[in-house]
């Protein structure tokens, strides 16, 4: 998926929402890749500036974004469901976030967790697993590589507003986790928002720190997944 701003030379239909886009008015056009204006056929969806709103101070994801499928899912295992791949909506989310890391405030919590869990696939983890939306035990996504040096982490994702942070009992809850799973060998708890302040002062969560525990803020968050999205294209070069 490639969004583009285009005017309009035609008379078409938004469809999105059914509403008419009259020639000479600027919309958007939703491009299957990215040279689709040049080959006849493509596949090419028009819609209006009412569904895709871009603010002067604000990039707002456009809805058919958001709803688009962003990772290429596997077969369904025990634990979930198995990540084999992204999605062009994953770069293009990415994309916008690194243009506005405000961005990451609006997607839904279930859309989160899917572009992390893309972000890990990207990353080079052997297996990327996204449990179900209910019964993860604490569990959003589990990560592992095999071999020497096995590892297997386990990260809780909180799509958070930016004034909402995550509470010292929310981290302990998440030592719980740890603890009753020995095959786990690391707890990440990734937040859009930030952490309640003396959590890292908290002596007894600090000695889990980094080895068993990290927490990843929401400015870490965005320079970890715009770093992935940055090193995928250096690496087509």
């Amino acid at each position: 998926m490639y969004i583009r701003t285009s005017r309009a030379r035609h008379r078409y239909t938004c469809a999105n929402c059914g509403k008419a886009i009259p020639p000479g008015t600027v919309y958007f056009r939703d491009e299957p890749h990215p040279k689709a204006r040049y080959h006849r056929g493509a596949q090419v969806r028009h819609l209006c500036s009412g569904c895709i709103v871009v603010k002067a101070e604000e990039i707002v994801l456009p809805p058919v974004l958001l709803q688009a499928e962003i990772i290429r899912a596997g077969p369904n295992i025990d634990e979930g469901q198995l990540v084999i791949g992204v999605a062009i909506p994953w770069f293009e989310i990415i994309r916008e976030i690194a243009k506005d890391p405000k961005c990451r405030f609006q997607i839904p919590w279930r859309k989160l967790e899917e572009l992390i869990a893309g972000a890990y696939e990207r990353e080079g983890w052997e297996r990327v697993i996204l449990t179900p939306r209910s019964g993860d035990r604490g569990r959003d996504i589990i990560v592992e590589k095999h071999g020497i040096g096995s590892i297997r982490i386990v990260d809780q994702v909180k799509a958070y507003r930016p004034d909402r942070r995550v509470k010292a009992d929310d981290v302990r809850a998440l030592l719980g986790v740890l603890t009753a799973d020995p095959n786990i060998s690391k707890g990440i708890i990734t937040t859009t928002a930030e952490f309640a302040p003396g959590i890292i002062e908290d002596s007894q969560l600090r000695a889990f720190m980094p080895y068993r525990l990290e927490l990843k803020s929401g400015s870490e968050l965005v320079k970890w997944i715009v770093n992935i999205y940055n090193m995928e294209f250096r690496g087509h070069c």
